[in-house]
């Protein structure tokens, strides 16, 4: 690690110049919103040098004195040449006019043409909020997830799910972050809608691998989202009516060009529209989830400028006798400053509450299970533009962790219920990275992240036997740290530029996860918990490998790469045979501890231009897990993983006013655990279940259709129709298989199958 430390400043210190050079920066806008441009591209025509702006638009490049061209571009917008004497720094702000693309021309990458080529990202996708408006899926809602889950690497969770899985990892080792606040369950109803409204977000940039060192926190994948900053030129309007839902959004200048507002609202109808259809029984039938974001900023002046974002969302499903809810809180205060013309500034606090449970009224009983996780946290990140070779990133993190697991009551019934203790922990993190051009050729992005996690008290800490009985109990006070870990995370990418229109890219990552998600199902449900690590329960690890070549075709119309990667994953954690997370106030005891491997081959190739456009996504895949205590210590398929992965997605822009689009998935079933044989208790049946994980779900396959039809199109008012056709052949595929006796005493499989042919359709507009 000390020789890895040791080169990584050599190579930095190695370029930097101290020659008196002069500084070119400011920030790259919408001109029409005055949103910022994220990941935009400068480039100087004389000398080839170039920078992308940040997450803030700002960029900065340092240049010897001279005349030069400097070419400002945002893919989708109009490139601006512009004319500059350096012989002084110089604060040069640009804004960018739309350049009239076509609906049907899905972006992946909002850069230069090749960036995807040239640039230093490995495994890394960035989609805007065009990119999913036309995609058809379940009942019409846009879905930034679902749209994830047609690219190379990324998976469904289930049959219609927002729920995802990352290279063969599990479903909570995705860090998912709303305007940098972490959000811990992202889906509506059960799955199948994400807690994202499209309406009210600018950019989304998921890392599968080559993590930048400022993420820590998870081993398998890195979702960052970013919401609009809201329109600072004038007052608009947008949203959208469709069969189960509508939204507004409403976005505004506070000052023109100085600050402005966003406020965007979604909400479901499904019980109102179910209610004239069922019995008296469910007359109180409450079936809804809703979304409301808001954000604002302000420019305080030439260097500084505070954002506030909050997110507030829930499900409430239930009548008087049964319910269940649960829901996400986020806020967010930001102060971007600028130090100088090379050194960026952002302050960042956080607050992230996520709680959830069920309730059940039987006869005199009340029962009821609950459960949350609550996040305080700051930030201090600094962007450092050294010289036009060297871009150095630093900062630090710290994050205050409450978690309480379960709460299981049973009103009216003296004795019964159980609590779990709740758990407080600090987890820090420490980083340093640089993104170095080395040569005309090759481009590394390098950085070491340090994180740390202390369990603190009160708590009651446990050690069991062999046969899970409790050995010791010792207890600790109310602020005592009573165990702390330590990971060092370094991280490595690199890329080798073969020719204008080719390139070999690498990247090496290690990371730590110490929160861990408990589950017995397959989607998320109130009896999932969160918990923390501790002394017995060791914080997650993650090496991650991955190589790739990318090469474009016909001046950039065409992309295509492909991906390898193997992924090492030790700590993990499980429940043993006959586990549960239910009642369960030793819950440690019933935990498997193991490791896991991932590996396989990703492919991608797009069309980005033209009348036709789409893509075509193909992953092979390994996913298996080892745990002492489960089939022999043999190493057996996660629920995940799944060997073939495809996805065909199109585009055609019939006129104008019409665009047709359509998407193919076919993917390999579910690996699962299937009873072997069966006995009788007392005239009960009782499955006999064989090796964890040894059978399969039928496999999984959907064709879905669009249309968009545009009814207005004027400087005043936007509306346009969008008819989406779920499943469209009507496949019944399985998601979950039962067994059961027959009226003849035979064992029958019986299938259950969600969805069928699902038509939607949904007006949006906007003035």
């Amino acid at each position: 690690m000390r020789k890895l430390i040791n080169i990584s400043l050599l190579l930095f210190l190695s370029t930097v110049t101290f020659a008196q050079d002069f500084t070119l920066s400011g920030f790259m806008r919408d001109a029409s919103t005055g949103e910022e441009l994220l990941y935009a591209t400068v480039l100087v025509k004389e000398t080839g040098q170039g920078v992308t702006t940040n997450l803030y638009g700002f960029y900065s490049l340092t240049l010897p004195k001279g005349d030069y061209t400097v070419q400002y571009s945002y893919l989708g917008m109009t490139t601006m040449e512009v004319q500059i004497a350096l012989s002084v720094n110089i604060k040069q702000d640009i804004e960018l006019s739309s350049g009239g693309i076509n609906l049907d021309e899905i972006v992946i990458k909002a850069k230069k043409e090749n960036e995807n080529v040239t640039n230093t990202e490995v495994s890394t996708v960035t989609l805007s909020m065009k990119d999913a408006k036309l995609i058809p899926v379940l009942l019409g809602e846009q879905d930034i997830l679902k749209t994830m889950q047609l690219l190379p690497g990324v998976s469904a969770n289930s049959e219609g799910s927002s729920g995802f899985f990352v290279r063969g990892g599990d479903a909570d080792q995705n860090l998912i972050l709303l305007d940098e606040a972490p959000i811990y369950n992202a889906s509506h109803l059960l799955g199948f809608f994400s807690v994202f409204n499209s309406d009210a977000l600018k950019d989304v940039k998921l890392y599968k691998g080559g993590m930048p060192a400022e993420y820590g926190g998870r081993v398998s994948s890195v979702m960052d989202i970013r919401m609009k900053n809201g329109n600072m030129k004038e007052w608009k309007v947008s949203g959208g009516v469709g069969l189960i839902s509508s939204r507004l959004t409403a976005e505004g200048p506070i000052q023109k060009d100085k600050g402005s507002v966003i406020v965007s609202a979604r909400r479901t109808y499904a019980d109102v529209l179910a209610r004239p259809f069922l019995g008296d029984d469910f007359s109180d039938l409450s079936l809804y989830f809703y979304d409301l974001n808001f954000k604002a900023n302000y420019k305080l002046g030439e260097k500084d400028r505070i954002y506030f974002s909050a997110y507030n969302g829930r499900d409430v499903f239930g009548t008087e006798n049964f319910g269940f809810d649960w829901g996400n809180t986020t806020g967010t205060f930001r102060w971007n400053h600028l130090f100088s013309d090379k050194l960026f500034s952002n302050t960042t606090l956080i607050y992230s509450d996520y709680d959830y449970g069920f309730k059940v009224q039987a006869g005199g009983n009340a029962i009821s299970l609950s459960s949350g996780i609550y996040d305080y946290n700051v930030k201090q990140d600094y962007n450092w533009y050294v010289n036009p070779k060297n871009s150095l990133r630093f900062g630090w993190q710290g994050i205050y962790h409450r978690l309480k697991p379960s709460q299981f009551t049973i009103e009216g019934s003296e004795g019964d219920g159980e609590t779990l203790e709740e758990q407080k922990a600090l987890e820090g993190g420490f980083y340093i990275a640089n993104e170095q051009k080395v040569s005309d050729r090759l481009s590394l992005n390098y950085g070491l992240r340090l994180s740390t996690f202390s369990n603190i008290g009160a708590y009651t800490e446990k050690t069991y036997d062999e046969f899970d009985n409790v050995l010791t109990e010792t207890t600790y006070e109310d602020g005592d740290v009573y165990n702390t870990y330590y990971g060092l995370e370094p991280r490595l990418n690199a890329t080798y530029l073969l020719n204008d229109v080719s390139s070999i890219k690498g990247s090496y990552n290690r990371n730590y996860q110490y929160l861990h998600l408990l589950s017995n199902s397959s989607s998320g449900t109130p009896t999932d918990f969160w918990i923390a690590s501790s002394t017995l329960v060791k914080p997650q690890i993650a090496d991650q490998i991955a190589l790739g070549y990318f090469r474009n075709f016909k001046d950039n119309i065409y992309e295509f790469s492909v991906e390898s990667y193997y992924k090492n994953l030790q700590n993990q954690v499980g429940f043993e045979d006959g586990g549960s997370a239910v009642n369960n106030t030793d819950i440690e005891s019933d935990l498997v501890f193991g490791d896991g491997r991932t590996y396989g081959l990703e492919f991608y190739l797009k069309k980005k231009k033209g009348d036709f456009t789409g893509w075509i996504s193909y992953t092979l895949a390994k996913s298996e897990r080892q745990f002492t205590e489960v089939n022999n210590n043999s190493w057996f398929s996660a629920r995940q993983d799944r060997t073939h992965d495809l996805s065909i997605v199109g585009m055609y822009q019939i006129t104008p006013r019409l665009n047709a689009s359509a998407s193919f998935v076919y993917y390999t079933g579910d690996a699962v655990t299937f009873p072997v044989g069966k006995y009788f208790v007392d005239g009960s049946l009782v499955n006999l279940y064989g090796d964890r994980n040894s059978e399969r779900m039928p496999d999984y396959h959907r064709f879905d259709f669009g249309l968009t039809y545009i009814l207005k199109d004027s400087d005043k008012f936007y509306s346009d129709l969008n008819l989406s056709i779920y499943n469209v052949y009507n496949r019944k595929n399985a998601y979950s298989i039962d067994f059961e006796i027959d009226d003849n005493g035979q064992t029958q499989a019986t299938q259950l199958a969600l969805f069928g042919i699902v038509p939607s359709l949904t007006w949006n507009f906007n003035f």
